[in-house]
């Protein structure tokens, strides 16, 4: 190994010292949690909650519309009315759509 390859162990700096203890005494910043429906106020405008369901389960599948289509025996253009809300979707559906994104059959209906 050359000389300019070599690897040098990190010191630590002995000047910087912190006594951890009075952190507790420290008042943190409170986070203001806000519900996913509040923040997806515009998306599900557009879509609706469950469309917004699909599309995120595609998203997290890599999956086009019409790639969904093929894997639960649906024409790609229901799947865009489903993700629309143009388009119930039934337990049969619903049941095909959760085993894809490996979740509950009932959070599309």
């Amino acid at each position: 190994m050359s000389a300019h390859m070599r690897m040098h162990p990190i010191r630590p700096n002995r000047n910087f010292n912190i006594d951890l203890r009075h952190l507790k005494n420290i008042a943190l910043p409170v986070e203001k949690k806000i519900p996913w429906r509040d923040s997806a106020k515009e998306e599900i405008k557009k879509y609706s909650e469950i469309g917004l369901m699909i599309r995120g389960g595609r998203f997290k599948k890599n999956l086009t519309q019409k790639q969904l289509a093929k894997l639960i025996g649906a024409k790609p253009h229901h799947i865009s009315e489903m993700e629309h809300g143009k388009r119930t979707i039934g337990k049969k559906m619903a049941m095909k759509l959760a085993k894809i994104f490996d979740v509950d059959y009932r959070v599309f209906l």
